[in-house]
């Protein structure tokens, strides 16, 4: 009696490549969760996340950049210590920053679907710094939207005052975010010519 077997793929290599490249962004956002400045008028630090959701969106598209960060929010619901400070938790996300945190999968995907028109990844070179630009602030809109509302429900802020702590004090650090965003696609777009 012969027995043959053959190879069985369970999972497709592309969509093992795939899922490879969102947990290095989600955890390359958790290491920027450790890089965190407190602002003395707020009691959100400023990070260097949303330069890591800026990065998945753009680097690995709509899709993967959105389940990258949904990878980031479930290792730290979980207790990875990923979140700003390294901290993590559930209670994280239920806290005065998990608008802001769970934000980051929105952002992530709206930010690849601008700059790469739909779910399909292009060539990062032919995306045009207004492009960048743009998909960059309407997810920071989003993040900001998202924070606003968990601050006002959490720490009962009113729009005002969840505003004036939770996204003002911020903008000049998201554009330089934004700048270093584009300066890294660019340089890997030159290097990879």
């Amino acid at each position: 009696m012969s027995t043959t077997t053959e190879s069985v793929d369970l999972v497709g290599d592309e969509a093992a490549a795939n899922f490879a490249r969102a947990a290095l962004f989600a955890a390359l956002v958790g290491a920027f969760g450790f890089v965190s400045f407190p602002i003395p008028v707020t009691s959100v630090p400023v990070t260097l996340q949303v330069l890591g959701v800026f990065l998945a969106g753009i680097m690995l598209g709509p899709v993967w950049g959105g389940a990258s960060l949904v990878l980031y929010l479930a290792a730290g619901a979980v207790g990875a210590p990923v979140f700003s400070g390294g901290s993590a938790g559930v209670g994280v996300l239920l806290g005065a920053t998990g608008g802001y945190l769970w934000s980051y999968p929105i952002a992530a995907a709206l930010v690849g679907g601008v700059i790469h028109r739909g779910a399909e990844l292009r060539d990062l070179g032919d995306v045009g710094i207004p492009t960048f630009v743009g998909a960059m602030t309407l997810g920071t809109l989003v993040i900001y939207a998202l924070g606003i509302v968990g601050l006002m429900v959490v720490l009962d802020y009113g729009v005002a005052k969840a505003f004036l702590q939770g996204a003002a004090p911020f903008i000049p650090a998201e554009a330089i975010k934004m700048a270093a965003a584009i300066g890294i696609v660019r340089s890997d777009s030159v290097t990879a010519a």
